[in-house]
């Protein structure tokens, strides 16, 4: 009964962990401008907003996007400010991007648990 109720408190406890790694893993990815590495997160399709364009694009056209914003925005660092759930499921971070020309850029990014597994089901950046 002891091992019984110890797996239910590992489960129950690493699922926000595994959902703090993530932020980590994203924010690290962000920091070093990791477009593949972010794309392993993307969804099948994936709610892109890149200052004013926003549009819905496929996992493979998102990551080509998102690779030409970070070689024309060098990151030098980012932080996330605020991070958490909503009641239905969909953990967002948002964060400040400061890039090598001096630019600062807000960042958004929501993802929710499909199937055991998150993903990333929207990336925003905007001029700050």
């Amino acid at each position: 009964m002891k091992q019984f109720i110890k797996i239910i408190f590992l489960l129950i406890v690493s699922t926000p962990l595994y959902a703090l790694d993530i932020y980590e893993d994203i924010a690290n990815s962000i920091k070093s401008g990791d477009a593949k590495h972010i794309a392993t997160f993307f969804n099948s399709s994936v709610d892109l907003t890149i200052m004013d364009k926003e549009n819905v694009y496929s996992k493979a056209q998102a990551e080509l996007i998102l690779k030409d914003f970070f070689s024309k925005n060098h990151p030098k660092s980012f932080n996330i400010l605020h991070k958490g759930s909503s009641p239905e499921g969909t953990q967002y971070a948002i964060g400040n991007l400061i890039t090598s020309n001096g630019k600062t850029f807000r960042i958004s990014f929501y993802l929710k648990n499909n199937d055991g597994k998150f993903v990333l089901l929207e990336l925003s950046i905007e001029n700050k």
